[in-house]
């Protein structure tokens, strides 16, 4: 099991609104936003993180979506390089913090791109997933970096799922071999290894959530969700995200953890 001490953190900016979304839910209200935030890091407090809080970016409107630009796997950090070109900007202030932190910083390189919101880690294995922000020259850097620090992982195509952004849109690792997946991804070969815990299409959204000791933490308003992380015995909270749900955001997006 991944054990988690710390994570880097981020608020939105006051550029916020400006930045990248498919949703059409409206703009985001700058002040819930960082109230939204703050509970999110009070959240990870609880369940026991340190919290790097790193001051907000205005050059970027999506920075406070730490988690695109890098990838901690608890052996070594790598730099990602995110796939909307607005966003590689981000990636230099984090390598900066992660520097303090890490004797080598290894990079995805172009033309390759890697969305952290792509990767998700289930222990000693990684689900990479291809997507329009992961191409397949990035994911196969990926693959070759967490090789040399001993995983094994696997891709996963989203080429048939538009409604995914990231890969993690869809699934989220709960720990001792479960994962939380919604329909369109439950039933691929690269889950076989799990046991799939299903997320109903219209609670799709949290699917996204972040398992820390025996804490869950998921989105608010999905109690069918949230009844079924309970019932496997872990401590559920559920953060209210409308405002970052608005800028195609999600939990997982919010932090880097490791």
């Amino acid at each position: 099991m991944i054990h988690f001490r710390h994570a880097i953190v981020r608020p939105p900016p006051a550029s916020f609104a400006a930045g990248l979304t498919r949703a059409d839910l409206g703009a985001p209200d700058l002040a819930l936003a960082r109230a939204q935030h703050a509970r999110y890091c009070a959240a990870l407090e609880q369940c026991g993180l340190a919290l790097i809080r790193l001051p907000p970016d205005e050059a970027h409107p999506d920075s406070c979506f730490v988690e695109d630009t890098a990838l901690l796997t608890g052996r070594g950090a790598i730099l990602l390089r995110p796939g909307a070109p607005s966003r590689q900007g981000e990636v230099a202030s984090i390598a900066a913090v992660l520097r303090e932190r890490f004797d080598e910083l290894p990079a995805i390189t172009a033309p390759g791109t890697v969305d952290g919101g792509d990767v998700c880690q289930a222990d000693g294995h990684f689900l990479i997933g291809l997507s329009a922000r992961t191409n397949v020259d990035g994911a196969r850097q990926l693959q070759d970096l967490l090789a040399r620090q001993g995983f094994t992982s696997a891709t996963i195509d989203l080429g048939d799922h538009a409604d995914l952004l990231h890969l993690k849109s869809g699934l989220g690792w709960l720990g001792d071999g479960r994962i939380a997946a919604v329909a369109a991804l439950a039933a691929h070969p690269a889950l076989r290894a799990f046991e799939v815990i299903p997320v109903a299409p219209q609670e799709s959204y949290a699917a996204n959530c972040i398992r820390i000791g025996r804490h869950v933490i998921l989105a608010a308003g999905h109690p069918g969700f949230a009844a079924a992380v309970r019932a496997l015995g872990y401590s559920v909270l559920a953060l209210d995200l409308s405002e970052f749900r608005k800028m195609d955001g999600a939990l997982t997006c919010l932090s880097l953890r490791f």
